[in-house]
């Protein structure tokens, strides 16, 4: 089984994807901690020396790899990767998607002082984060199968609800 975890920077995909691996005896795969290996520097250099447009080029490519690997396991995406169409039909055709939905105000509560989320770099990173959220929520919602809306619960109960979902489904 492959699970992708995907929803704006800062929503708990990867600490989300850690617990719901380990929950399900499954493999985690942290997709940016693939790409920074791959490009040999943080994402965050990256993006100022080279753009975000390369960035999205090597990021669809890993996409592409790490969906047809045929090892199963847990994904945790990026926070841009819905932006590419291939990026959204080969996360919903391969995997079993999952978008932890989280509010701008909700995201911002939990990451307004880490400072390794280069889109957040701005003047006034709560209008990003409204903005990132109208642009890409309904891609988001495109290419997931479950919506789970994070609010404010515990770990263990965002993880329990996505348990709860892919049981439902059939799919444990």
């Amino acid at each position: 089984m492959r699970l992708a975890l995907i929803g704006l920077p800062g929503s708990g995909k990867t600490t989300v994807g850690r617990q719901l691996a380990r929950r399900l005896q499954l493999a985690f795969l942290d997709t940016d901690q693939v790409l920074e290996q791959r490009l040999g520097c943080s994402i965050r250099d990256f993006f100022a020396n080279e753009g975000e447009s390369r960035f999205r080029d090597i990021e669809e490519q890993v996409i592409d790899e790490l969906t047809l690997a045929p090892e199963g396991g847990v994904l945790s995406t990026g926070g841009g990767v819905v932006l590419r169409a291939p990026n959204r039909s080969h996360l919903h055709e391969r995997s079993h998607v999952i978008y932890l939905r989280s509010t701008p105000e909700e995201v911002y509560r939990r990451v307004r002082h880490d400072q390794n989320r280069p889109l957040l770099q701005v003047e006034d990173p709560m209008q990003r984060l409204r903005e990132l959220f109208a642009v890409r929520d309904p891609l988001y919602q495109e290419t997931a199968h479950f919506i789970i809306e994070t609010g404010r619960p515990s770990l263990a109960t965002v993880v329990n609800m996505i348990v709860m979902q892919l049981e439902l489904a059939g799919l444990l």
